[in-house]
């Protein structure tokens, strides 16, 4: 990747369990990956890259990634890794002048070559894959998201934000009003997505932004936690002092919960008070304050 060597940690390799950490420049960071309960093999896929070469990271900061691959046989994992690892090469190999657009375009040539790789290898016909990626550049969170994949920002005296939002059929329905968050979690087309990275030639993206803080700590989940964990739950295992043993609980209460799917959980716990930058254009800011107090209102009406 243009000698810039950005990749640290990505997994899992052998299709079962994975997990990783990395510590420095003001944040910590946890990869954990398992299989589950119920599943054979893992098609959930997780990565973070944090180039060695200070002026690469300086233009493109730090990425992080999730992604829940789907298809026959093992055309789910293979979605999953592929999409992350051309997201990845395709951004750090790129000029990254404007950092939501580098990370979307990077995000519409892994969903193509996905996409492609479909069309001429018949095991693979049909795979396709979520994507929740964030860039940290600075003091600043740049997220681009298809599928139900999500990512959260828990913060102290604001409590936990879905900084995304699901691309379901089911999660249309509770935007729309017609069907409550309690009733979306046991609702029988729950995982019945509407975007995913691969199915077509071309996907739409959504881009997001955020400002972090010191003590933020972000979550980037699969399905496979998400539909097991509340929100609620989320913010008070992920508030544990120590990162590792945090993460660690999300998925043991997952398995817990029944272990239903594969899950993976990457946290960032930003420990130091991050270079201040300013913000890009090109991604919709998330407002933590409106979007907790709309939390709120939903959890009351639910």
């Amino acid at each position: 990747m243009s000698g810039l060597i950005p990749v640290t940690q990505y997994g899992p390799l052998d299709d079962a369990n994975f997990e990783s950490f990395w510590q420095g420049e003001g944040m910590q960071v946890h990869l954990l990956s398992d299989v589950g309960k119920r599943r054979k093999n893992n098609e959930d896929s997780c990565l973070f890259c944090a180039p060695q070469e200070n002026d690469c990271r300086y233009t493109h900061g730090m990425l992080c990634a999730v992604a829940d691959g789907m298809g026959g046989a093992s055309a789910g994992e293979y979605a999953s890794r592929m999409a992350l690892q051309v997201l990845a090469k395709t951004y750090f190999d790129n000029p990254a002048d404007n950092i939501p657009t580098a990370l979307h375009r990077a995000l519409e040539t892994a969903n193509l070559q996905v996409f492609e790789e479909a069309e001429i290898n018949p095991i693979y016909s049909g795979m396709g894959t979520t994507v929740s990626a964030l860039v940290i550049h600075g003091d600043w969170a740049y997220i681009v998201q298809v599928g139900d994949s999500r990512v959260y920002l828990l913060r102290e005296r604001s409590g936990i934000h879905q900084l995304t939002e699901d691309h379901s059929l089911v999660a249309e329905q509770v935007r729309n009003g017609l069907i409550s968050e309690a009733e979306a979690r046991t609702h029988s087309l729950k995982n019945l997505i509407t975007r995913a990275v691969g199915i077509k030639e071309s996907v739409k993206i959504d881009s997001f932004a955020v400002q972090l803080r010191r003590g933020d700590t972000l979550l980037l989940c699969s399905d496979g936690l998400s539909n097991l964990v509340t929100d609620e739950e989320i913010a008070q295992l992920l508030s544990h002092g120590d990162l590792n043993i945090g993460t660690r609980q999300l998925i043991e209460h997952a398995l817990d919960g029944g272990g239903t799917d594969n899950i993976t959980a990457l946290t960032v716990r930003i420990t130091e008070t991050l270079r201040s930058t300013q913000q890009q254009q090109g991604a919709r800011e998330v407002d933590i304050s409106a979007s907790g107090f709309f939390q709120k209102l939903r959890s009351l009406f639910s």
